[in-house]
């Protein structure tokens, strides 16, 4: 009978059908790694890995470093050693699919986000329904929710101005700073709740959060 680890490795695996990606056996390598001894090295991944001859040691450390740039994987060995004998632990595990994150760490934007920063100029004045119904195609259309989350955050970052404050039965009512517009990208919301826009290369709004002391 199976043990546990063994039944564990194998779900590692992915079990995409026709050609697999090679961030995907990357990831795939990760993973094992992870459940074998919770520990990631540039040497183990390069042995898992050695029989792929379009798997190259560059391509492997470009994934590695956007994978630790987006916090999926953490440093445990002082930095101060050098990279080839980095020692990795896995922090988010996000399933058997390759995370497609960017050099920067960053996530692709959800579907829609490009539609409402785009429509953003377009349109005036808006209210999060209101950009919405504007931003919405057939193929993908854009919920409420989204558009009051994305307008939340380019508020906190001045992006946008607030022409009418929000109260019961009243949304909020909010416009485009003409200044702010600063290219085609639609600036991002990253897990850790900051917004970077990539069209200039910025985090340009970051929430603070208190420490156990109660100091910000």
């Amino acid at each position: 009978m199976p043990s546990k680890n063994s039944a564990k490795r194998k779900q590692s695996l992915s079990t995409l059908a026709g050609d697999v990606t090679p961030r995907q056996r990357i990831w795939d390598a990760i993973r094992h790694q992870h459940l074998e001894d919770g520990l990631i090295t540039m040497q183990g991944l390069r042995i898992a890995l050695k029989r792929q001859p379009d798997m190259t040691e560059s391509r492997i450390s470009d994934y590695l470093r956007a994978l630790i740039a987006g916090e999926f994987l953490v440093r445990k060995n002082p930095e101060a050693l050098p990279a080839t004998t980095a020692i990795y632990v896995l922090r988010r595990d996000v399933g058997v699919e390759a995370p497609r994150v960017r050099r920067d760490g960053t996530l692709p934007p959800p579907p829609g986000r490009e539609q409402l920063w785009r429509t953003l100029k377009i349109i005036g004045t808006c209210t999060g329904q209101e950009l919405a119904d504007a931003a919405s195609t057939a193929v993908t259309p854009v919920s409420r929710a989204a558009a009051d989350e994305y307008l939340t955050m380019l508020s906190r970052a001045e992006y946008v101005t607030t022409i009418r404050e929000g109260k019961p039965g009243v949304p909020a009512r909010f416009q485009l700073v003409p200044s702010r517009w600063t290219g085609p990208m639609a600036p991002q919301i990253r897990r850790t709740k900051q917004l970077y826009d990539p069209n200039t290369g910025e985090v340009v709004y970051s929430r603070v959060t208190k420490t156990e002391g109660g100091e910000p």
